[in-house]
């Protein structure tokens, strides 16, 4: 009987190889004795929102074991400020609140993600050794300080009322479902809805089911396997490989990093939905986007919304002429790569995302196609193609381990291509080259398509929900890799 009780201890204590990730059994378990507790605590709404965030503060100490004060922290410094920022009417006072908030949250990010690399740099030009700190980044650190800007900004601008509920303020910024990999969740968008003290009706519950089994799909059927049966291996030695099959680990990780993230958005929305609560599609079909720029409005929308309002906008963002707008994005972007982790290979792939957008606007002001020859559907498709093949590219520099692993890359593509090794690549990778054409067809598939399958699983009966529930998950235990693969954004 101890035995029994230790090992079941030991399964629900912090491992850090064995985070509560949403696509493990652990989870999956937790999660249906939690939904069970707090749907039955209707009753008693402020029982109801104590389970959530105890659970929510369960599954953050999973993923992050005591860093999880980092996190109640700044639950209790958010709160605080909230009420002192709205109370005030001085605005140099009320700038100092902002600026306390930003440098605590700013603060944090240096620490934890950039310290070890500004440091050795300094260290490089003063020619003297360094040693880096071992430093335990506390996951989902990123999105939860970006809400917290986001909230004390708002109620500086004058968009948000600071939150009275002490209990309110700790159940939106611990709830789980977007703590550890987004998507970032505004205050204004969900204290309303927590205000509400929301229940979820039978449609919600059917949406949140299929927006999971289809997160689960995208990341465990598509993404772990085209990684850890292809992708890693292209660019662990990239010389080994022609360069067809160079090109088609680039497009593959391009197709896994889309899976693994939206699905883990799609997970994420549906197990808030399962609670009673809705929030905005954080992506929308990126790779049909006709231009750079329509890729940022389709592609993680809560960041490049977050970073447009937040930075862009207070950098000037074009109110100070065009060169300068064309600075501010290029600014915005380069931040924006940085803020994925302290690796010059985010910051190269920012400022080429920064480029690009400048680029393409400055193209769009100076060279105007008609109307019809835009809307004509080669054109359309022509631009698919090259704003897809943009990306694969910026993508290669976000995956590769170093600037040397990219140069390897481009030169086995551009002098020693071989297509006549294509028909061997998809008989060797027939089960890769499906899972790529299955997740790049269900992408590119017409949206009615995809809202008809989600209308079509809402409206069967709760047997047939639970079968096909049932389908999937038995499909993605056959599928899943032997180890826990974790999602790609739980390191931001």
């Amino acid at each position: 009987m101890n035995e029994i009780s230790d090992r079941i201890l030991n399964l629900l204590a912090y491992d850090s190889a064995s985070p509560l990730l949403f696509n493990t059994g652990l989870f999956l378990v937790l999660f249906i004795i939690f939904l069970l507790i707090y749907n039955s605590l209707h009753r008693f709404p402020r029982v109801k929102m104590i389970a959530a965030i105890l659970f929510s503060v369960y599954f953050y100490y999973k993923s992050s074991a005591e860093c999880v004060f980092i996190l109640l922290g700044i639950c209790v410094s958010d709160f605080l400020l909230g009420l002192i920022l709205e109370k005030l009417k001085n605005d140099s006072a009320r700038r100092l609140i902002v600026a306390i908030n930003v440098v605590i949250n700013v603060g944090m990010l240096i620490w934890f993600k950039y310290f070890n690399m500004l440091a050795d740099a300094f260290a490089s030009i003063i020619s003297v050794d360094f040693d880096p700190l071992e430093i335990i980044l506390p996951a989902g650190i990123s999105f939860f300080t970006f809400r917290s800007i986001s909230y004390i900004v708002d109620i500086y601008r004058g968009e948000l009322k600071a939150c009275r509920s002490f209990l309110d303020y700790t159940f939106f910024l611990t709830f789980f479902p977007p703590l550890l990999a987004g998507p970032v969740v505004r205050a204004k968008d969900m204290l309303p809805q927590i205000a509400a003290r929301p229940r979820a009706s039978k449609e919600m519950c059917s949406e949140g089911l299929f927006l999971i089994m289809t997160g689960l799909v995208k990341k465990v059927v598509i993404a772990d396997y085209i990684s850890g049966n292809f992708v890693d291996r292209i660019f662990d030695n990239p010389a080994l490989y022609s360069g067809f099959e160079n090109l088609m680990g680039c497009v593959g990780f391009t197709i896994q990093l889309y899976c693994d993230f939206s699905g883990y958005s799609d997970m994420a929305i549906g197990l808030a939905l399962l609670l009673g609560y809705r929030f905005k599609d954080n992506f929308n079909a990126p790779f049909k986007a006709q231009s750079p720029t329509e890729f940022w409005h389709r592609w993680h929308i809560s960041l490049s919304t977050w970073l447009r309002d937040y930075l862009y906008i207070p950098l000037g963002g074009n109110r100070k002429g065009k060169s300068r707008a064309y600075l501010n994005q290029f600014l915005t972007m380069v931040i924006g790569g940085l803020w994925h982790g302290a690796s010059w290979m985010y910051l190269i792939w920012g400022a080429y995302h920064g480029a690009l957008l400048a680029i393409h606007k400055s193209l769009r002001k100076i060279w105007k196609l008609p109307d019809w020859l835009i809307g004509h559907p080669e054109v359309r498709l022509a631009n698919m193609i090259i704003t897809f093949s943009l990306v694969v590219v910026g993508f290669t520099f976000f995956r590769a381990p170093s600037l040397e692993t990219v140069g390897e890359i481009f030169t086995q593509i551009l002098t020693n291509f071989h297509c006549d090794v294509a028909m061997q690549f998809i008989e060797g990778y027939l089960l890769i080259v499906l899972a790529m054409v299955l997740g790049l067809a269900a992408h590119l598939s017409p949206k009615t398509w995809s809202d008809g399958a989600a209308r079509l699983y809402v409206g069967l009966s709760a047997t047939w929900q639970a079968v096909l529930l049932a389908t999937v998950l038995f499909l993605v235990v056959q599928t899943r890799q032997s180890d826990l693969v974790p999602f790609i954004y739980l390191q931001y």
